[in-house]
């Protein structure tokens, strides 16, 4: 079940593992690592301050929501979450003002991509887990291209993952999206990239050429850095992998124990 500790700054767990960070005095204060990393990617899609229309698939917290309002004010924003008991303890605890410009969905995420307009989004963040993985729903080449579908042309795509070595999972995600959008890249910490461990890694796709630089500087300046993979080393990464359908869509592996608690 969803806990809360009260405090000036929230931390929101579910079953024992940490979800969502919020300060309310500070909505640009990102305690998550894979969560700046999301921030780096939307400080990077646009000139600075610049409104955008967003997607959220996954809301938690809203925390990234709380940070977009803050950094692009008059952005319109819309938050999918499945889980409408969280989105009701949120909303009572952690109200957004008004003005941030969010529209919230109780919804299952893929359903409601299906239905949404086309050419309708400059990024599309997804950041969805059942539990500790992603669903099988949004891990197939049918969701990649229904991304497509939904994003502008030139839009942005941004996803958390969840992966360890030999990278299966990973792999076959960046093949799904290769096949539907022209420039991809990744962000994650070396350790990870290496194999050595179990973490988070952000896909990023899109039909116009990705920020790579500025996102390599910013990721490169945080307290654990992360590198940015694209070309060449993302295209060795994927190796043989091929596109996923959704009849063979599987949910991201389970994490090892321990690998995202608070302790």
């Amino acid at each position: 079940m969803p806990d809360v500790d009260r405090d000036r700054a929230w931390l929101l767990t579910v079953d024992g593992a940490p979800q969502s960070y919020v300060d309310l005095d500070d909505p640009e204060h990102l305690e998550f690592e894979y969560v700046r990393r999301l921030a780096h990617v939307l400080d990077c899609a646009a000139e600075p301050g610049a409104a955008l229309d967003l997607v959220h698939l996954g809301g938690g917290a809203l925390t990234l929501p709380r940070y977009a309002a803050a950094t692009r004010p008059g952005s319109r924003q819309q938050v999918v979450e499945f889980d409408a008991a969280l989105l009701e303890l949120v909303t009572e605890h952690l109200p957004v003002p008004a003005e941030a410009g969010l529209t919230l969905y109780p919804a299952d995420a893929r359903a409601w991509l299906e239905q949404a307009p086309a050419a309708d989004a400059d990024v599309l963040v997804a950041d969805v887990f059942g539990g500790s993985r992603v669903p099988a729903q949004l891990a197939s080449v049918e969701y990649a291209r229904e991304v497509a579908r939904v994003l502008r042309p030139g839009g942005l795509y941004a996803a958390n993952l969840a992966d360890g070595a030999p990278f299966g999972f990973l792999r076959a995600q960046l093949a799904n999206f290769r096949s539907v959008f022209a420039e991809l890249a990744l962000i994650a910490e070396p350790a990870v990239l290496r194999g050595r461990r179990f973490g988070n890694a952000v896909l990023l796709a899109s039909d116009a050429e990705l920020p790579v630089e500025a996102l390599s500087r910013r990721c490169a300046a945080d307290a654990f850095p992360a590198r940015v993979v694209a070309g060449p080393a993302l295209a060795k990464l994927i190796g043989s992998a091929v596109q996923v359908p959704d009849r063979e869509a599987a949910p991201s592996p389970p994490p090892p124990s321990g690998a995202f608690s608070l302790s």
